[in-house]
């Protein structure tokens, strides 16, 4: 039996194997496979998130709430602003590599050089601010309290804005107990206190008549569940166990732990490709700038790694559609 050949081109060649068996170099095929497979990874990460947010839909934590800071504008309720900010920042700097990939095909050094510079930049940006964000969630702003179950108590005053425990709290003499393995869990052990105790919220919010609670648990309207002065009362002597500020994995002032542990997982996860793509990027960068890929002859590792940095801006696309805005 006669063997099958697939001809290429326009002078009918069989392709033997050589390194563009698509017009394409090996670098760059490989470039591609590994954006697959990672994209894959990602892709599995947000079906896990989805899945968990679903089992939990009656009390995810609100992201509006939660990521509603903005640098040096301290009290002041700006809810997705800087994260917004941050995506707008990420996808310029793939604006920004586009032009250096097509200065590259021309062979304008100056200008790979200068867009490439600006594309670092960018990451260097997007990374201080998503290290910035990780600060304030895990540090957290209001406090709250947890339940036996693992439920969240917060605090709000007669309007429904948040009140902090520090505004409510009483001190209370005595000294305080550290957390040992010997008087708790095993994974507090050696732990910091909290600022304040549940003896002290609980003082505080007796004498602040105006406060109440509100659950994690959402309304048909999407909001949570404010109690009554006499529900909250209740709730706080016979549920609360202890206090929590901030987030970590094991537990969080905004609500369900497993809000914590994705949102950790899966933009450590992508800052740690942006990160990784900054300094591949810086190395490029000083290549062109010595004129490395001048003497070759093209500028196709700005392209490959430029592919690299496209697939980086547009995960975090999805992550911030399916974390942030849904």
């Amino acid at each position: 039996m006669d063997a099958t050949v697939v001809r290429t081109g326009t002078e009918g060649k069989t392709w033997g194997g050589g390194n563009q068996p698509l017009k394409s170099s090996y670098g760059k095929m490989m470039m591609w496979f590994f954006i697959l497979s990672d994209a894959l990874t990602f892709s599995g990460f947000l079906a896990a998130y989805g899945f968990s947010r679903f089992k939990f839909i009656d009390s995810w934590p609100i992201a509006d709430e939660v990521f509603n800071h903005f640098p040096f504008l301290h009290g002041v309720d700006a809810p997705m602003y800087y994260v917004a900010l941050m995506t707008f920042i990420l996808i310029f700097s793939s604006v920004t590599m586009v032009l250096a990939v097509d200065a590259g095909h021309h062979m304008k050094k100056g200008k790979v050089t200068i867009y490439m510079f600006l594309t670092i930049i960018g990451g260097l940006i997007f990374v201080g601010s998503q290290a910035w964000e990780w600060k304030n969630f895990i540090s957290g702003e209001y406090g709250a309290v947890t339940t036996e179950g693992g439920n969240i108590l917060q605090f709000v005053d007669g309007e429904g804005h948040r009140v902090k425990l520090s505004e409510i709290a009483v001190p209370i003499q005595g000294d305080r107990i550290e957390h040992e393995r010997n008087n708790g869990v095993w994974f507090d052990a050696g732990r910091d206190l909290p600022t304040y105790s549940l003896e002290e919220v609980k003082a505080g919010f007796i004498q602040n008549e105006d406060v109440l609670i509100r659950t994690q648990t959402l309304t048909e309207d999407g909001e949570k569940t404010v109690l009554s002065r006499e529900e909250s009362l209740m709730k706080l002597n016979n549920e609360a166990i202890g206090t929590v500020e901030g987030a970590n994995l094991v537990q969080n002032e905004y609500g369900v732990p497993l809000f914590a542990d994705f949102f950790f997982f899966i933009t450590g996860f992508h800052g740690f490709h942006v990160l990784s793509g900054v300094i591949i990027n810086i190395i490029i960068f000083f290549n062109v700038v010595i004129g490395t890929y001048e003497r070759r002859g093209n500028y196709e590792m700005v392209e490959k790694v430029g592919l690299y940095w496209h697939f980086v801006d547009l995960v975090w696309v999805f992550v911030f559609t399916f974390f942030y805005l849904v």
